[in-house]
């Protein structure tokens, strides 16, 4: 009896890791756990209206892409995948996607870093579906009034500072170190991460981390350091927690910190990250949306797909009722953005800049992120530790 049911275990799991082949006149679809249900429903509809069957497969989010890369050269996969935009990079070089020729027609319904976040070599490759990046969340009773620049928001920090209480009016954790959530400071002078070749994509010998502008930037966030404003090395989960329970005006992260907020009933509000000396501060963005397989049997049906009905406001309102992220669909995106939450974070992606879709990115985060550690902890000076980390970088990357 036991080794039946190790038996029947055993075949349940291959049966759910079984990867599903497109066929011609059926939509597959490969998502993950959280958006199957959603999509599922999606689908029953197209099906009603259109007669045509849908079929989603659950992968897990990480597990996408590369197994694409696996199936799709095999002759098995999807026709569509939902994913990240710096997936583009991987899929695009190794021939795994087909550029949306039909996105050019309707670009323009689209916020546009999302559009350029599908962007590789002039071409679009996604359908954007949800966007996402920091902004200045804050506790709207101790900051009444917002700060529009730099310059005041510290002033407000200086007011609501006291360290023996643990009480700070600003905090980020980009000194932790978190390139991620440091890259506004960078931003605000005019520091990149890859500079751009002719046709638009992205040059990874072209390192702007050692810039000028890169290393006022860096100064900045040195500066709330030596200031006594930001706790050295402050993380995530420290920082959060005592915003939740009222003890610091403003944080730099972004949506996934609003819920924990709410639950501890802090009146919390979601703005644009101030102005320095008159620059805009540019956070990352990231953006998912739909992507059609190389491989699919239904190029043309899975493009009808998600002009048609994917790419309407109906569809893409009750994408976000299922599932609250940012919209990249303008008409649907002018609806929900009467949220003022949604407002502030949509306010942060339009000025943003999306994360490098090259896979040289992976060379970037580790040497960004000990040179961040080396100048907050004031062992290096910026210029030191940022010349070094793009040494480092180049020399991993073979640029000469």
């Amino acid at each position: 009896m036991k080794r039946f049911l190790v038996f029947l275990v055993l075949l349940t799991i291959l049966l759910n890791t079984v990867i599903l082949a497109s066929e011609a006149g059926k939509l597959l679809i490969w998502t993950d756990e959280q958006r199957k249900p959603i999509l599922e429903n999606l689908g029953k509809q197209f099906t009603k209206i259109y007669g045509v069957p849908v079929v989603v497969q659950e992968l897990p989010f990480g597990d996408i892409r590369d197994k694409l890369g696996v199936a799709g050269p095999a002759g098995e996969g999807p026709d569509i995948i939902i994913g990240a935009h710096d997936w583009l990079g991987q899929l695009v070089v190794n021939g795994l996607i087909e550029p949306l020729n039909f996105m050019e027609e309707i670009k323009g319904k689209f916020v546009k870093t999302a559009i350029d976040a599908f962007t590789y070599g002039n071409k679009i490759y996604g359908l954007p579906y949800a966007t996402e990046a920091v902004g200045l969340i804050y506790n709207k009773d101790l900051v009444p009034t917002l700060p529009k620049t730099f310059a005041e928001l510290i002033a407000i920090a200086k007011k609501l500072t006291h360290p023996e209480k643990k009480e700070y009016g600003f905090i980020t954790q980009a000194s932790q170190p978190d390139p991620y959530h440091s890259f506004p400071f960078f931003t605000a002078y005019g520091g990149y991460i890859f500079g751009k070749n002719p046709d638009g994509t992205l040059n990874p010998c072209d390192i702007g981390l050692a810039s000028k502008g890169a290393i006022k930037g860096a100064y900045l966030l040195l500066s709330l350091i030596k200031k006594g404003l930001v706790p050295e090395g402050i993380d995530y989960q420290t920082m959060t927690s005592l915003f939740n329970a009222g003890k610091i005006g403003m944080i730099l992260t972004g949506p996934w910190a609003i819920a924990g907020a709410k639950k501890s009933g802090i009146n919390v509000g979601v703005a644009k990250i101030p102005t320095v000396e008159g620059n805009v501060p540019k956070p990352f963005v990231g953006v998912q949306g739909f992507m059609v397989s190389k491989f699919s049997k239904n190029k043309a049906l899975a493009a009808f797909f998600l002009r048609d009905y994917v790419a309407t406001k109906e569809t893409r309102l009750a994408l976000y009722k299922a599932d609250p992220r940012v919209p990249a669909f303008k008409p649907a995106l002018e609806v929900v953005a009467k949220d003022p939450i949604v407002k502030g974070f949509a306010e942060n992606i339009a000025v943003g800049i999306p994360m490098p879709a090259i896979p040289e990115m992976s060379a970037v985060w580790t040497a960004w992120a000990n040179a961040i550690t080396l100048f907050c902890t004031q062992k290096e000076t910026p210029e030191k530790a940022l010349s070094d980390a793009v040494a480092s970088i180049k020399k991993t990357l073979k640029c000469h």
